[in-house]
């Protein structure tokens, strides 16, 4: 399994990620989505340059299905594909997986905005555009 960037993120189920029932607490999934959502971007998107413009990425709207329990000693695959670019938002759809299985144990549609300085979402036309379909 590889994600749409052509790397793997891959993490090991510690036993600070689970709590008091002994699987993965919901919150470490969002965790774990935003790790690989950042070497995605990163692997695309000069993201220097886009900070130095005074331009940032948002996140405004998160959609998790928590579809299995994630015990202690697993390892899990996350992946981030574009789902839709509109006019002032872009959602990407992201994918836990148990390596072993291959079984999807929470998946994701992640909405974020692209703001400038004054944090007003900007349109996503011309360079900008060109930028975020890297992300195909």
């Amino acid at each position: 399994m590889v994600n749409v960037m052509g790397k793997l993120t891959e993490i090991k189920v510690r036993g600070y990620h689970a709590d008091f029932y002994g699987h993965v607490n919901n919150a470490r999934y969002l965790e774990f989505f935003e790790e690989d959502r950042w070497a995605h971007l990163e692997s695309k998107i000069d993201l220097r340059k886009w900070a130095q413009q005074g331009i940032i990425f948002l996140v405004v709207n998160i959609n998790v299905n928590y579809r299995r329990a994630v015990p202690v000693g697993e390892t899990l695959v996350i992946t981030t594909g574009l789902e839709k670019i509109g006019n002032r938002s872009v959602i990407l759809q992201q994918k836990i997986f148990f390596k072993e299985s291959n079984e999807v144990a929470a998946d994701a549609l992640i909405t974020f905005v692209m703001t400038d300085k004054s944090g007003k979402a900007v349109s996503m036309d011309g360079e900008m555009l060109r930028e975020i379909e890297k992300l195909r």
